[in-house]
């Protein structure tokens, strides 16, 4: 905005981007690819009014973004209720990889009970480096940000930090198979 003469203030930015982001994920999330049967699970922290919450993760083998939630809670019913919002998106899974966690153990126990599916359960903090290191790209976006004021606005704006995180790792159908650039990419959400 500032090339082009705007002058803006970064709250309004702010709320364009509260107003915007929900919308643009929505289209995101029907133009997303599919990702790999073979999962990895993890959680990390985000600091939302001077309190540690917990941004849960998964990537698939290539290190594609599966999906995240960010909740105030760790525990079994919020990683049940990540696990329950992927396989939603995206079928039940092959393999799933943890570290070491119970509430993970318990969520995915519980869900291969209900659902009656066999999903090959791997607790290996080594085999989940992909998605300890895809955690980056989300932290190097949100640290400079000194943290959130609310728990709605967080969820919101980690939204569209990840949706840009999956655009450039190729992740979004573009139109008529034209490859296109980031920036494009985004564009096409809007139009």
């Amino acid at each position: 905005m500032h090339e082009r003469g705007v002058f803006v203030d970064h709250s309004t930015m702010h709320r364009w981007a509260i107003k915007m982001l929900p919308v643009l994920a929505a289209v995101f999330r029907r133009r997303k690819h599919p990702v790999g049967p073979s999962w990895r699970m993890d959680e990390t922290y985000i600091k939302v009014a001077g309190e540690w919450k917990y941004l849960y993760r998964a990537v698939d083998r290539a290190g594609d973004t599966v999906d995240f939630l960010l909740t105030s809670k760790r525990d079994r019913a919020a990683a049940r209720r990540f696990l329950e919002q992927a396989i939603n998106l995206h079928d039940v899974p092959e393999k799933i990889t943890i570290d070491k966690s119970g509430a993970y153990t318990a969520a995915i126990e519980s869900v291969k009970a209900d659902a009656c599916v066999d999903i090959v359960l791997r607790r290996s903090k080594y085999l989940n480096n992909i998605v300890e290191q895809d955690h980056r790209g989300v932290k190097r976006v949100s640290q400079p940000m000194l943290g959130f004021k609310s728990f709605w606005s967080a969820r919101i704006i980690i939204a569209g930090i990840e949706i840009m995180h999956m655009i450039r790792k190729g992740q979004m159908d573009c139109p008529a198979g034209q490859p296109m650039s980031a920036a494009q990419q985004f564009y096409s959400l809007a139009v």
